[in-house]
């Protein structure tokens, strides 16, 4: 019996516009951590490359036809995994990602 989260994770891509949504948020984050880094202020903004990162993996794996399901999936479990350590990064060390 499959679950459901196989089925959700392994499943066909969704699409080309899906993937420019996801796209066009990684560049959103990379303008503001360009603009962090003009303004000067840098330090605490290390968390949009993160960010990004995560958005790029999941755009990828959109962007994929739709009879690659495994590399898709595998994308996107890469995806979850970048954006899940920033998370663990913020409870178990905020200093380093809010400055």
């Amino acid at each position: 019996m499959p679950s459901v989260l196989s089925d959700l994770v392994f499943s066909e891509p969704s699409g080309r516009t899906n993937a420019l949504v996801q796209f066009a948020g990684a560049l959103a984050f990379l303008g503001l951590y360009g603009y962090s880094r003009i303004a000067g202020d840098a330090d605490p903004s290390d968390w949009l490359l993160v960010m990004a990162l995560g958005a790029v993996l999941a755009g990828t794996a959109e962007s994929l036809p739709n009879d690659r399901k495994r590399t898709a999936g595998v994308l996107r479990l890469a995806a979850v995994l970048v954006l899940l350590c920033l998370l663990v990064a913020i409870v178990l060390a905020p200093e380093f990602v809010v400055g």
